[in-house]
C-alpha cells in the first residue's frame, strides 16, 4: 500500500509542479495533461539533483524532491523544452 500511495503523491505533486511551470514560462506549450504530469515528475528529479548538488555536494542522490524543488526543476525542464522546440520551428 505504501508504494501505491507514493505513486499517487508523485503524480499529484508532478501535476501541480507541471501546471505551475506552464503558468510561469511564457508562450504556448503544446503538451497535454499527461505530459504536464511527466514534466512535473522529471522536474522533481531535476530539483532533487540540483538541491543535492547545492546543499550537499559530496552526496549524490537520484530521487524526488518536495513541491518547491519540483516546481523549480519543472521550470528548468520546460524552459529547455521550449527552447529546443522553438529552434526546430525557426529552422523549418
Amino acid at each position: 500500500m505504501d508504494v501505491l500511495w507514493n505513486i499517487i503523491v508523485l503524480i499529484v505533486i508532478g501535476a501541480i509542479a507541471g501546471f505551475i511551470a506552464r503558468a510561469v514560462i511564457p508562450g504556448k506549450q503544446d503538451i497535454g495533461i499527461g505530459l504536464t504530469i511527466v514534466l512535473g515528475i522529471i522536474g522533481s528529479v531535476v530539483g532533487n539533483l540540483l538541491g543535492s548538488l547545492i546543499f550537499e555536494p559530496h552526496r549524490f542522490e537520484l530521487g524526488t524532491s518536495g513541491i518547491i524543488g519540483s516546481i523549480i526543476g519543472a521550470i528548468i525542464v520546460l524552459g529547455i523544452y521550449v527552447m529546443a522546440t522553438n529552434k526546430r520551428r525557426i529552422t523549418r
